[in-house]
């Protein structure tokens, strides 16, 4: 994992994960049998990192703690969001994982097919905000300043007027806080969701 950390998965060979072990490539294969096993154990071990709210804990709390950790844990591993899903041969942390939030939306109500959407739209939330948060060009908030500057310093504002709107009132927003976006969304996401499957929002239960 820490191979990957730094350099990506394409770089995770069965050599590059020996070598600050101190040990030859081929002695790996006495504990794992290639590449993939590693990778389904590198995995499991980032479910393993994502915290599960106790048994009983309210569902939208358990839901978006679940959240918040999982959006920590794909942070610290970049390489994992586009893994998480991928494996074949899931381990016993992955598995532990997916029961316990299947457990907690049963447990308030959720049917079996609104416990598979609501899964469905929380997981890919959480995997789309990472995906751009890492993409962006930017880590904090002097960085947004800056590059907001240059992007307004190269704008024609009357062939795009939005865009400079939006992009100078960034400029006048120094204290953007990404979690707090993250937070926005994922607090919709769980106010719209019902165990009875009907939606609160007025109007999209009828379309």
């Amino acid at each position: 994992m820490a191979v990957a950390d730094e350099k990506g998965t394409a770089a995770l060979t069965m050599r590059a994960i020996a070598e600050p072990l101190g040990v030859e490539a081929m002695s790996l294969y006495h504990h794992v049998a290639g590449r993939e096993e590693v990778l389904d154990g590198m995995v499991d071990a980032v479910f393993a990192e994502i915290e599960l709210p106790p048994p009983g804990t309210e569902w939208k709390i358990a839901m978006h703690r679940r959240a918040a950790s999982a959006r920590t844990a794909l942070r610290r591993h970049p390489w994992a969001v586009a893994l998480l899903d991928s494996r074949a041969h899931p381990g016993p942390a992955t598995l532990r994982h997916h029961d316990a939030v299947v457990g907690a939306l049963r447990t308030a109500g959720f049917s079996i097919a609104m416990t598979a959407h609501a899964v469905s739209l929380i997981d890919s939330y959480v995997y789309g905000y990472v995906i751009q948060e890492l993409s962006l060009p930017f880590t904090g908030t002097a960085d947004l300043t800056e590059i907001t500057d240059e992007f307004l310093h190269d704008l024609p504002t009357d062939t795009y007027p939005h865009l400079t709107e939006l992009a100078r009132e960034l400029a006048r927003t120094p204290d953007y806080d990404p979690a707090e976006a993250f937070t926005f969304g994922l607090t919709l996401i769980l106010d719209a969701l019902h165990p009875t499957g009907a939606c609160p929002v007025v109007g999209v239960a009828d379309q």
